[in-house]
């Protein structure tokens, strides 16, 4: 019977670790799409730009890290896991923005607009891998 309740238990924290996974993915494609000029959805999905796409993709690489970290340090305190999960995730959301906005201001031209042009464009790498590199140094720090 214990094994059952393990398992009940084990899939309840994984539907909510899922849960707060979700929602941060949301608010990232929320973030991303507020500092790219237009509407984030129709550049990606109808208009297949990539490095929107990139872009995205980026934010939501990061997310699934720290979240993942965020679990994996709770050391199976359901509680202290689904909140730091939640925490760390708006602070690498925070710090994803803040540096964005930093990229922005250090480069030539509106970035978020240079971003969503439908021209490959070697800065969409630069800004992913900023995204990145928040996630890790967030990851790294859980440890």
């Amino acid at each position: 019977m214990e094994i059952i309740t393990d398992l009940m238990f084990d899939c309840l924290a994984i539907l909510l670790y899922s849960v707060v996974g979700v929602v941060l993915m949301a608010l990232g494609f929320v973030l991303v799409d507020l500092v790219t000029p237009g509407n984030l959805r129709k550049q990606v999905w109808r208009e297949h730009n990539r490095n929107g796409a990139i872009l995205l993709a980026s934010n939501m690489v990061s997310l699934g890290m720290i979240v993942a970290a965020a679990i994996y340090v709770s050391e199976g305190n359901l509680v202290v896991g689904l909140a730091s999960s939640f925490m760390y995730g708006i602070i690498g959301l925070i710090v994803m923005g803040l540096s964005f906005v930093l990229l922005d201001v250090m480069t030539p031209g509106k970035l978020g607009k240079i971003l969503i042009t439908q021209e490959n464009h070697p800065a969409v790498w630069v800004s992913a891998s900023v995204h990145f590199a928040v996630g890790l140094i967030i990851v790294a720090g859980l440890s």
